[in-house]
């Protein structure tokens, strides 16, 4: 059983989902604490009526100091709009949803509808989301999982947008539960030794 620091910017849709997966035991992790860098979303006021400790900190330094004060086994990016970093014992705990198949719509700038936006003018079939775990530049850590979601001609960009979150509500909880059965060092390692 993981134990679970959750960052996030808004509304908390994903906290919703691993609460929710959490009270069912199909997730392998526990929330010690929910961290905002934008005061007063949605998801603080969602944290508190689950009766998670919620923070709002603008920086990193911020984030890292609550997160001192809790016992911390994975941080999750749910929704979490800016680049982090982490403390040192945590470098390699980070874990983070794309709404997209990277390495395709990923990198600095890609981020919800602008990466929806961009799979709509390339004329893309499939989209999807990819969990990984998040390093000093965006979107490149280690993939954990990816999903696939086929698109219709007629999608539009919010349809796209539904679509992969639809897919990111299981496979978020899911390469948790696979980080989880193997180890963090099993996917940093996965990696490097293919390299």
């Amino acid at each position: 059983m993981l134990k679970m620091a959750v960052l996030l910017s808004g509304s908390g849709r994903t906290l919703d989902n691993f609460h929710e997966r959490i009270q069912k035991g199909s997730l392998a992790g526990q929330i010690q604490v929910v961290v905002s860098n934008v005061k007063d979303v949605l998801g603080l006021t969602k944290a508190k009526k689950y009766g998670y400790p919620a923070f709002y900190c603008s920086d990193n330094t911020g984030i890292n100091t609550v997160l001192q004060d809790y016992d911390i086994d994975i941080v999750c990016l749910a929704g979490y709009l800016k680049l982090y970093t982490p403390p040192l014992k945590l470098a390699r705990a980070v874990i983070n949803i794309h709404p997209a198949l990277i390495p395709s719509f990923c990198g600095d700038g890609f981020y919800g509808h602008h990466v929806h936006s961009g799979v709509k003018a390339r004329g893309c079939m499939v989209s999807g989301c990819t969990v990984h775990f998040a390093n000093e530049k965006f979107d490149e850590g280690p993939i954990i999982l990816q999903k696939c979601v086929e698109l219709a001609y007629e999608d539009d960009i919010d349809t796209i947008a539904d679509k992969v979150f639809a897919i990111e509500c299981e496979a978020f909880p899911e390469a948790i539960n696979r980080v989880n059965e193997r180890g963090i060092d099993f996917f940093w390692e996965r990696v490097r030794g293919s390299v």
